[in-house]
């Protein structure tokens, strides 16, 4: 079985129906994320280049190639290139989430373009733990660090993982790693002066013109959080993204942020 493409090294669609795919392509607005729909690409001048495609070469190897019977749920799903991409890979159900209408409808071109059948819906991270059922795998990319309260999205999410789940930020800091002590004593100080200490960078106003940048961690402070949630790191296939399995996600019968809503954790 073949797949269309991401690469734009294919000959481009002559004639008219490319000229009517761009203009669709151009009524959508600005797109984030560069796909090739038929030859045309969707974001030609991407500042981080052919995004997300490079990201997704640097990962791509660390995912099943085939995901036969699998179902996947992609948080934030902008214009659907993971999803597309998973069912690339035979997934049988691949549901997208955003609270952008116009990804939403960027993402619904590029699956009606390429032959891909997506579940799309609007809806926010936070309200994700209200989809029924599990997913094999949950893809939150690119999606951490424009939330304000990421570590209560980051919870509400894994409620939903049955399988694995892929996580991408974007990380700034000290990129080393290294094991501290369980427990440090009040009088302590010295260990935050540490740069690679876990930590998030919280931005007031904005960063790279966007405001809603809010929180940036170092990997530190990301495999941290994973691990606070309940998660075990399987992989880090590249820079910023990291791949986990639930391990200790239910503590006392409870999941973990149901523990901390109520005062018991």
């Amino acid at each position: 079985m073949s797949f269309p493409s991401n690469s734009f090294d294919e000959p481009i669609a002559p004639g008219e129906g490319r000229q009517q795919l761009a203009a669709r392509i151009s009524e959508l607005g600005e797109w984030f994320h560069n796909l090739n729909l038929d030859g045309v690409p969707t974001a030609p001048h991407h500042f981080l280049g052919d995004f997300p495609s490079i990201k997704w070469k640097q990962l791509a190897h660390a995912i099943p190639l085939d995901l036969s019977g699998a179902t996947v749920l992609d948080v934030g799903c902008n214009a659907g290139f993971y999803s597309i991409e998973m069912k690339k890979r035979r997934a049988e159900r691949v549901l997208g989430i955003d609270v952008d209408d116009r990804y939403l409808m960027q993402a619904r071109l590029a699956a009606e373009v390429l032959g891909f059948e997506l579940e799309l819906e609007k809806r926010s991270v936070y309200a994700a733990d209200q989809i029924p059922g599990k997913f094999d795998y949950v893809l939150f990319m690119g999606v951490f660090y424009h939330l304000r309260y990421p570590l209560f999205a980051l919870d509400k999410l894994i409620k939903k993982v049955g399988g694995r789940l892929i996580f991408q930020t974007m990380v700034r800091g000290c990129q080393q790693i290294r094991t501290w002590e369980e427990d440090y004593p009040f009088s302590n100080t010295e260990i935050f002066e540490q740069r690679d200490f876990p930590g998030m960078y919280f931005i007031e106003k904005s960063y790279s013109s966007d405001p809603t940048n809010w929180w940036i961690p170092n990997p530190a402070g990301v495999e941290a959080m994973l691990r606070s949630s309940g998660l075990d790191i399987e992989s880090h296939p590249e820079a910023e993204t990291w791949i986990c399995r639930p391990a200790t996600v239910i503590r006392g019968g409870q999941y973990i942020l149901d523990r901390e809503l109520e005062g018991s954790l």
